[in-house]
């Protein structure tokens, strides 16, 4: 069943306490997955027929954090159930801007809940239902010592045109809410070689960010409070069909709703032609609406050829209407796996892309509004023209099961697009807007090996890609082209690097993990190469009790970024 996507925010919407196992699909995906394709992550949620009882966890340590959770599953007659519930504080919820331990005015509140329900109606079919919710509060950190902000030319400070002439940037005041609510009913049939599944989905997604009235005004002489609410709602169906030993057949449709509304309200300083304030602040009022229609079938074939080779081939058509674009596009898939030995196994694949703008965006409208401000754009094509990115996508790799307990694997990937999306953060709010590239290229290679042998287990991943883009073709406040060159670099370039071991022995366990990429966010974008830094966490844990009752102990231990040439969003 599909969740659809929400405004990316800062906060974890789902918990993985609901989750019973969890499989990410990359590479070239098959025709059934379309419109996000960069990924797919399977989660099969836990449920209370198998695993009946309740657990409470209080977890708690450095930077202030307390963070207790439960759950509680079970069955009653033809019904299974289960429910999740945590909540979260900490004083690091965004990531620190200085070298510090200790971040300024950066305390976070989440919660969480989930909730699943299902009932038998025959041996052949039955109902279920899914729904959870996230409520989450950020301060957006300080640097303190920062100098005031300067007019466009660098000589006037907007502080001439206010009341309050000197400002300590370690006391701004911004912070930002998000919120998430999802409910999914679905119903599922078995009838001999046919299994097929009907869904109905519907989600709100909201995201507000407030300023600091005074501050923001004194230092980037804009002050903006932007809320946008985000509602989806739809249906889904799919189903497989056996036909005969070597052919499994599959095919769907998804029909996606989706209406944004777009509030905000910027405070802004007149500017005369040299770029100077020329007057005292005011507000600027935007506020609007956009929808949008996703509508997608597939079909395709898994067909055994031989003993050895499994072919998965077949196409989907997508359609795409909203309020700035209207495209659509078929798109072929193929994969090939061959298992030459039992611990063997080759794959290779093809797909075509067809990736849909959000609908969060800023329109040339909005851009126009702030012309003889101080947040008036440098770029006047606004993000009203960003399209849907299509995209040919290549991939081929081996995993080789070298002993009994030493798996290794590689994998390749290249792709090529037009009008390649991508996201930044445009101004001085933390929410996100797309925009494209003309085209754009990505590719990589990704080393991996696991080692599992009784209570021991460890794995590591070694990755290295590039991705590249040429002429950002829409752009918006705050995006100049001027920092970007014909062949950008973007952090992730550089090699990503992942290791792991767990050990148990009895009624304990401890694990400690290794993280090492280029840079700590992808929305980071470098004019040439971005820091290195590390992340080592070491945590051991006992089992109290049977099953209900566990008590963990956590000592993270954080290498922050070293410094570079490096900075978040675009200004």
């Amino acid at each position: 069943m599909l969740l659809p996507e929400g405004i990316t925010g800062f906060g974890l919407e789902l918990d993985p306490r609901f989750v019973d196992s969890m499989q990410l699909i990359t590479g070239s995906l098959p025709a059934e997955y379309g419109f996000r394709t960069a990924g797919v992550v399977d989660i099969s949620t836990r449920t209370g027929g198998f695993a009946p009882g309740g657990l409470f966890d209080l977890y708690g340590g450095s930077y202030d954090t307390f963070r207790p959770s439960f759950d509680y599953g079970g069955r009653q007659g033809k019904w299974d159930y289960f429910v999740d519930g945590s909540f979260n504080q900490n004083s690091l919820g965004i990531q620190n801007p200085t070298p510090s331990k200790n971040a300024i005015h950066d305390q976070t509140e989440q919660y969480k809940a989930f909730v699943y329900a299902s009932r038998i109606l025959s041996d052949t079919s039955r109902v279920s239902f899914m729904g959870g919710a996230s409520y989450s509060d950020f301060q957006v950190p300080n640097t303190p010592g920062l100098p005031p902000g300067t007019s466009p030319d660098g000589s006037t400070q907007w502080s001439s045109q206010m009341s309050t002439t000197n400002f300590d940037s370690s006391n701004l005041n911004e912070n930002q809410n998000e919120q998430n609510y999802y409910g999914i009913a679905a119903y599922q049939q078995s009838a001999g070689d046919l299994n097929y599944q009907v869904a109905a989905y519907g989600r709100m997604s909201g995201v507000h960010f407030t300023p600091d009235p005074v501050g923001d005004l004194y230092f980037n002489g804009v002050a903006s409070d932007v809320k946008r609410d985000l509602y989806s709602g739809g249906l889904q169906a799919d189903a497989s069909y056996a036909l005969g030993d070597k052919h499994t057949i599959r095919a769907g449709m998804m029909l996606l709703d989706e209406y944004l509304s777009a509030d905000s309200t910027t405070t802004v300083f007149p500017v005369d032609g040299s770029g100077n304030p020329a007057g005292p602040a005011y507000p600027i009022p935007d506020n609007s609406v956009s929808h949008a229609l996703f509508a997608g079938v597939y079909l395709q074939d898994e067909w055994k050829i031989l003993p050895e080779v499994t072919i998965n081939y077949g196409a989907r058509f997508d359609e795409y209407y909203s309020s700035f674009y209207k495209g659509n596009q078929p798109s072929p898939r193929v994969n090939v796996v061959y298992k030459p030995t039992d611990s063997t196994t080759l794959h290779a694949g093809y797909a075509r892309y067809f990736t849909p703008p959000p609908l969060e965006n800023i329109s040339t409208e909005t851009v126009n509004e702030f012309n003889g401000t101080s947040n008036a754009s440098s770029v006047t094509n606004g993000i009203s023209s960003v399209t849907a990115e299509r995209a040919n996508y290549f991939d081929a790799g081996i995993s080789q099961q070298v002993t009994k307990h030493l798996r290794l694997g590689v994998d390749g990937y290249y792709k090529t697009a037009k009008d390649q999306l991508d996201d930044g953060l445009f101004g001085q709010t933390l929410i996100l807007s797309a925009f494209n590239y003309a085209k754009g290229r990505i590719y990589g290679v990704e080393f991996s090996g696991s080692y599992n042998q009784g209570g021991f287990a460890a794995y590591a991943n070694v990755a290295w890609s590039v991705a590249q883009g040429i002429r950002p073709c829409a752009t918006t406040s705050r995006c100049a082209s001027s920092r970007h060159s014909a062949r950008p670099t973007w952090c992730g370039c550089r090699p990503l690097d992942r290791a792991g071991k767990r050990l148990t022995w009895g009624r304990h366990i401890l694990t400690c993990s290794f993280f090492s990429p280029d840079g700590s966010t992808r929305r980071r974008i470098c004019r040439r190469n971005s820091p290195s830094w590390t992340t080592t966490r070491l945590r051991r844990g006992n089992r109290v009790g049977h099953r209900r009752w566990r008590l963990m102990r956590c000592r993270p231990k954080l290498l922050p970024p070293a410094p570079g040439d490096c900075s978040t969003g675009w200004r």
